[in-house]
């Protein structure tokens, strides 16, 4: 009986005492006839968070089911999260450019006039990437950018800014991931003029574009992103995301902005604990990742689903990146079932540790191509040449005389291909599997253990999405009763997850 009361989130729930005792009720009638002890109001799940993130992206959560990179966070996933009312952004990151042209095209068709964003991924060792997204973006009329990963501003985050400022205000938004508060600045103010005065002359904005962006923030919306999947500082989100929330309001008071740049919270959110906490530390919004990847809409093979289901909460480690290999950069990724994080350790010691491919010693060299490349490393040397020339040829170019750079290219071979060898469920390389992943796929596969969403068949992105709203409206409801002085049995105070009543999917 308390469960369901608790459940009726349109209803205002009492407290009451009656002839029979204390009992609980959302009935006005029943209420009016008691001795009402406590009281809490409705509460949707569509209510949780920022009105204006909603109104603003034109959505009906306050939810974002950030980006996946490489496609995972598909075009589907996409589609199926617009069309129930969620914002999500597709994985461009790592993809090449026709296969994102297609995805925009895909979305565009699928879920006419709904908002979705497209993820803009930092990329400091191939810029051509960088720009190709912005121009997919501009030609598609993507109103909204994830920009992830950036450590500062770059001409083609800023040319998307502005390309779309008008004197009503921004016309495409920007959604910041950000974990460090020196970071979340460069999006909290508007563009440095240096990067304003270098499109400008280069026919990239019009002289009213320069002006308007000199008078608003670069960002709509900035995400904590706390212990995440792939990049991640690891921060806990009760101290990064209040320290984001101190920064907004201090740069807000100092540069008189019309609007408050709203922060959101991403990095552990896979319970409805955990988005109830979000929300009740201030989160605009929430965002999750790692629970959609083993979702049925999400582009990653099925051997990876099994995988990801199976994960606890310690099944993560940090291991390089191949975006920002050689800068030393690491990605949180999933250790249960793969050897990835031990073997691209191992590759980026032997990079600081020697100048190219050349000095390596013949027995360092052998068990490199027997253990982890399994191939001569000539022949993937090759690889990367044919693989470059076509997407971004000034890689060879910058190689060319530098057997250091060489033998990061070659490396980045391996950390580059690993996450398509997951996707693809290449079974001989299982053991290679890079799949980016955080504690909260752990937390999220506890929370739903017993229910019809413990196998990965009948994780819907959608319903995921519904189940962690709904039920974070019900924990924010048993912590208003708890905060009270209501004690609740122990049945009653956390949710598990049903089948929704009209399908969310």
């Amino acid at each position: 009986m308390v469960t369901a009361e608790l459940s009726r989130l349109d209803r205002s729930l009492y407290v009451i005492r009656n002839g029979q005792g204390v009992a609980m009720t959302t009935d006005e009638a029943q209420a009016r006839q008691a001795q009402v002890l406590t009281a809490v109001p409705a509460l949707r799940p569509d209510s949780l968070g920022d009105n204006e993130f909603r109104q603003e992206h034109g959505v009906s959560y306050a939810y974002h089911a950030g980006a996946m990179a490489n496609g995972i966070a598909s075009a589907r996933m996409v589609v199926a999260l617009a069309r129930a009312g969620y914002l999500a952004s597709y994985g461009a990151a790592g993809v090449v450019p026709a296969k994102i042209e297609e995805a925009l095209s895909t979305i565009r068709r699928e879920a006419p006039g709904k908002p979705f964003a497209c993820n803009l991924i930092h990329s400091p060792s191939e810029p051509a990437l960088e720009k190709a997204i912005v121009d997919a973006c501009l030609r598609h009329d993507v109103r909204c950018v994830e920009a992830s990963a950036f450590l500062d501003l770059t001409p083609q985050v800023v040319r998307y800014r502005l390309k779309g400022l008008t004197a009503a205000g921004p016309r495409h938004k920007v959604i910041a991931k950000v974990s460090r508060g020196e970071v979340a600045e460069h999006f909290l103010r508007p563009a440095p003029d240096r990067l304003i005065r270098t499109l400008l002359d280069a026919g990239e904005i019009t002289p009213e574009q320069a002006e308007l962006g000199r008078r608003f923030p670069m960002a709509d919306d900035i995400t904590a992103e706390a212990d995440s999947g792939g990049h991640t500082d690891n921060r806990p989100l009760v101290v990064l995301l209040p320290e984001l929330i101190a920064l907004r309001d201090r740069v807000h008071r100092e540069l008189g902005y019309s609007k408050a740049v709203r922060i959101g919270a991403a990095g552990g959110i896979g319970t409805p604990a955990a988005a109830a906490a979000a929300f009740t530390l201030g989160a605009s919004y929430v965002v999750t990742g790692s629970v959609n990847q083993a979702s049925v809409e999400a582009d990653q093979s099925e051997a990876a689903k099994r995988l990801l289901a199976s994960a606890g909460v310690a099944d993560v480690e940090m291991a390089p990146s191949a975006d920002m290999f050689e800068m030393g950069v690491h990605v949180q990724v999933l250790k249960r079932g793969t050897m990835f994080a031990g073997r691209a350790k191992r590759l980026y010691e032997t990079y600081r540790g020697y100048d190219g491919l050349d000095s390596l010693p013949a027995a360092e060299r052998a068990e490199l191509e027997k253990r982890i490349f399994q191939r001569p490393l000539e022949d993937v040397w090759t690889d990367c040449v044919r693989f470059f020339t076509e997407r971004d040829p000034d890689q060879i170019a910058r190689a060319a005389d530098n057997p250091k750079r060489r033998m990061a290219l070659v490396f980045r071979w391996y950390l580059g291909l690993s996450s398509g060898w997951s996707i693809g469920g290449v079974e001989e390389r299982a053991g290679d599997y890079q799949i980016w992943c955080g504690p909260a796929m752990g937390a999220f596969n506890t929370w739903v253990t017993g229910t019809h969403l413990a196998a990965p068949a009948n994780r819907h992105v959608a319903e995921i999405a519904a189940q962690l709203m709904h039920g974070a409206a019900v924990t924010a409801r048993v912590g208003q009763l708890r905060l009270a002085g209501v004690r609740l049995p122990a049945t009653a105070a956390s949710y598990v997850p049903s089948p929704l009543s009209g399908g969310a999917r």
